[in-house]
């Protein structure tokens, strides 16, 4: 079993320790997180060591890594920085996910439990399915999205770059969406919307007048 070492510390970290440690063919060694955020120095009797220090404490030749953090951009970024320092990028699919057999996935995805991902899908690098989910066929989901729990998306849909998706939130047959979108809790997206950036609200979904970009205080 090849060690693995977390990428984070929060509440995605700790789920993702549960998931490889108990379902996968990687053993957790340690944690890693940016120096100015270390709170303790272990998490769970392991060690977490700064993010800085992180290929000299865990040499990118015997050990790979995975990037358990919540945010689209925080996780594209420390996932960058991992893959320049040599690692390998570890993916998890939980044992209980329905994953068509040629559906190709990306490097450091992370599928819980209860998700179904049809024929002709495809998931991208660092992309997050939380419990629950359907991937209608042939529905793309592009690098670093993260749908939250009961999503549904129908068939031939295409979900932009580093877009979330809250729980319970649905996506009609053959709608796009463009990258760095903001999709709300419970929101029906019975239409393309074109323009990066945008937050969707209700159901039928429309665009805020806020674009994502502003709420989340980030550039595009």
């Amino acid at each position: 079993m090849k060690p693995l070492v977390l990428v984070g510390a929060g509440g995605l970290a700790n789920v993702a320790f549960e998931y490889f440690s108990h379902d996968s063919d990687y053993t957790v060694v340690g944690y890693s997180v940016e120096a100015e955020f270390i709170e303790e120095t272990t998490l769970g009797g392991l060690p977490v060591v700064p993010f800085e220090e992180i290929d000299h404490t865990f040499p990118p030749g015997d050990h790979a890594c995975h990037v358990a953090v919540g945010s689209n951009w925080v996780r594209e970024r420390f996932i960058a920085s991992v893959k320049g320092l040599g690692y390998e990028l570890a993916s998890y699919v939980s044992s209980r996910a329905f994953v068509w057999r040629n559906v190709p996935i990306g490097a450091n995805a992370l599928i819980m439990e209860m998700n179904v991902v049809q024929p002709g899908a495809s998931i991208g690098e660092g992309v997050v399915l939380s419990s629950g989910n359907l991937v209608g066929h042939h529905s793309k989901i592009d690098d670093l999205c993260f749908l939250a729990s009961g999503v549904v998306l129908a068939g031939q849909c295409r979900i932009g770059r580093r877009t979330f998706i809250g729980v319970n939130a649905a996506v009609a047959n053959n709608v796009s969406i463009s990258p760095d979108a903001y999709i709300a809790m419970s929101a029906s997206v019975n239409k393309s919307f074109e323009q990066p950036g945008q937050i969707l609200l209700g159901s039928p979904a429309v665009a805020s007048k806020v674009s994502a970009y502003s709420y989340f205080g980030v550039d595009p």
